[in-house]
């Protein structure tokens, strides 16, 4: 994502706008869980898939259905389902002060190795609306026999409040 009139006083909202993007609509949980947990200065988010703007889900194996640039692509369309659940559950992305942790799961064939590149899709985005300070935490990626519905990427995710 280019650079374009950002500075470090940028909020993340307006730095959202700059760029363009477009949310899907936030996740309804599919089992006995919360989308998102606050705790004091955390928000918890549970593990979301890769929803599109049409609700539908990008489904598939990497290193099967899949190439690594979809299975980026798909862990990036996921951080935007994690950025429409945080909208709609504090209302603003400015209401996040940094990324702690992020989980990536990535639902692939046994001899795939490249689990960190996919999940860069996720953290780049990421890293695009909180700034590299702010938007890089502490990540895990791992690969995965299987994911719900054959998603290729499920990701859940640490922040911290303002």
């Amino acid at each position: 994502m280019e650079n374009l009139h950002i500075t470090t006083e940028t909020t993340a909202d307006e730095r959202f706008a700059i760029f363009g993007l477009r949310l899907p609509p936030a996740p309804k949980p599919l089992g006995v869980y919360k989308p998102c947990l606050i705790d004091g200065k955390h928000l918890y988010l549970s593990g979301h898939g890769p929803v599109q703007e049409d609700k539908t889900l990008i489904i598939g194996r990497i290193g099967k259905d899949l190439d690594m640039e979809q299975g980026k692509l798909a862990a990036r369309q996921v951080g935007l389902a994690m950025l429409s659940t945080i909208i709609a559950h504090v209302g603003s992305l400015s209401k996040i002060k940094r990324v702690i942790k992020i989980l990536g799961m990535v639902n692939c064939t046994p001899e795939f190795e490249k689990h960190p590149y996919i999940i860069n899709g996720c953290s780049e985005l990421f890293a695009a609306i909180w700034g590299a300070e702010n938007g890089v935490g502490v990540r895990s990626a791992v690969g995965f026999a299987s994911l719900p519905d054959n998603i290729p990427v499920e990701i859940e995710a640490l922040f911290e409040l303002h």
